[in-house]
């Protein structure tokens, strides 16, 4: 691959009318933002219950103080030995940010229908530190999208980021975000999927900053490069 060579000049002609339209983005995503930030809440009316290293959780407790909470659904079905490659290759990226949201007011977590010792030790392969919990026998990642019935599998469809599609694994990635108001109500304010998730991805981003991109044009499927980090 070799993109036109020009003289300096014109390397810089090219670059300012970039630089134009990366300015036109970033006010775009500035009024996205603003928008999601006033999207409606909806209460929260379930009792989910989680289970993590201290023991048996509320969706309040993973608040954790806070009044804003982040859940990544991290594919890891009940039956499944390993997490998913490509939440593996999200969590590389978003390991270390949970101090800094907490700063912000803003709690984070995974959360996995695998058992709590498999997610523990999965974390430990890897060297993890942020929080990540069973949702231990609750409806909250199927409420939330994240995962499907044995009915739906078999059928082989279910509503996944809003709107009836094609599903052929048991677990699913998304991101919930929650609000808590000073009586402590829980309300769910915005969920997204498949490819909004890129927003968590910095290696992602890195990518579209070289000529090659993403480089994942004549693959299988987009992620299929993706390994864990100890399987390259």
């Amino acid at each position: 691959m070799l993109n036109t060579i020009v003289a300096h000049d014109d390397w810089l002609t090219a670059r300012l009318e970039l630089l134009a339209a990366e300015k036109e983005f970033t006010r775009q995503r500035e009024v996205l933002t603003r928008k999601r930030m006033a999207m409606p809440w909806e209460p929260v009316t379930k009792d989910y219950r989680f289970l993590g290293p201290n023991g048996r959780m509320s969706l309040s407790d993973l608040f954790d103080g806070h009044s804003q909470l982040i859940v990544y659904h991290f594919m890891f079905g009940p039956d499944w030995q390993e997490g998913c490659k490509s939440c593996s290759f999200w969590a590389d990226n978003f390991d270390r940010i949970p101090i800094h949201l907490a700063h912000r007011d803003v709690a984070f977590t995974a959360v996995s229908r695998a058992p709590l010792e498999r997610i523990e030790a999965y974390k430990a392969r890897f060297g993890w530190s942020f929080p990540w919990v069973q949702a231990e026998g609750s409806e909250f990642n199927f409420d939330h999208q994240a995962a499907f019935t044995p009915e739906e599998l078999a059928a082989g469809r279910a509503y996944y980021n809003y709107e009836m599609r094609r599903v052929g694994a048991s677990d699913i990635v998304g991101i919930s975000v929650f609000a808590k108001d000073e009586a402590g109500a829980v309300y769910h304010t915005y969920s997204c999927y498949s490819r909004g998730v890129e927003m968590l991805n910095g290696a992602y981003h890195y990518l579209d900053l070289v000529p090659k991109g993403r480089n994942e044009e004549g693959l299988e499927f987009p992620q299929s490069w993706v390994r864990r980090r100890d399987q390259y």
